[in-house]
């Protein structure tokens, strides 16, 4: 399986890039009893693969204490390599075995009960990605972009969001004051629509940034991410 987005190589179905940090994997979905654990790895309620683990107990660990770490560690390797937004455990797992898990993962564990694979992945799935060039993203009449080479990259930044569907580069005000660069997305609006404002020098450009979130609250979320995208980037006051 390749990277959706730099198309590198994945050792495992669903496993984090390390090459552009992006993740390829929102949810797992796991089974777990006390001898046998099975995962599903998948992305907008697509299913990528699966892993499954067993453990039988030892003679020379009465307590099982050796098997079940091991047995558990297993599992909980094969969710930090996928980096998911969401676990979801379902069915009815073994009480031990959940507990020895939670202790050992940094994700939160949402419970399904006996419900089907694939009601669980609608229920759990994330955001829709968009899957389209960061360049083909940006659409609209005004072609004049702010700020020269930073206000490229501000807009090439929020293009590579997934959550991004369209950008659309707005008219240009003056303010009458201010200077340098900065680039900054306001709040999102009701739909889950953003705004990416644009400041250089004196002008100020307002670029509606089109998601796949549906609320105000879905919205915010994005605004934070590109944010803190910008701000790694320098290009934030």
């Amino acid at each position: 399986m390749e990277c959706r987005r730099c198309r590198s190589d994945l050792e495992r179905p669903g496993d984090y890039c390390l090459e552009c940090e992006h993740r390829n994997c929102d949810t797992v979905a796991l089974e777990l009893d006390r001898e046998e654990a099975r995962l599903y790895f998948a992305r907008d309620e697509e299913i990528l693969g699966e892993a499954v683990h067993r453990t039988t107990a030892h003679g020379d660990d009465p307590e099982h204490t050796v098997e079940l770490r091991n047995y558990v560690g297993r599992v909980a390797d094969e969710i930090r390599r996928r980096r998911p937004e969401c676990v979801v455990v379902r069915g009815d797992p073994d009480q031990t075995v959940l507990s020895t898990l939670r202790g050992n993962l940094r994700f939160e564990l949402e419970r399904a009960g006996d419900v089907s694979l694939d009601e669980v992945l609608a229920q759990a799935g994330g955001l829709a990605e968009v899957d389209v060039a960061p360049e083909d993203k940006i659409s609209g009449r005004h072609s004049t972009l702010i700020g020269g080479k930073d206000g490229h990259q501000a807009l090439a930044v929020v293009a590579e969001h997934p959550n991004v569907k369209k950008i659309v580069p707005g008219p240009i005000d003056s303010t009458g004051r201010g200077r340098g660069f900065a680039a900054k997305i306001s709040r999102a609006s009701a739909d889950g629509n953003l705004r990416l404002l644009v400041r250089d020098g004196s002008s100020v450009q307002q670029n509606r940034v089109v998601t796949t979130a549906g609320s105000r609250d879905e919205g915010e979320g994005v605004r934070q991410e590109i944010n803190g995208m910008l701000d790694d980037e320098g290009l934030q006051d």
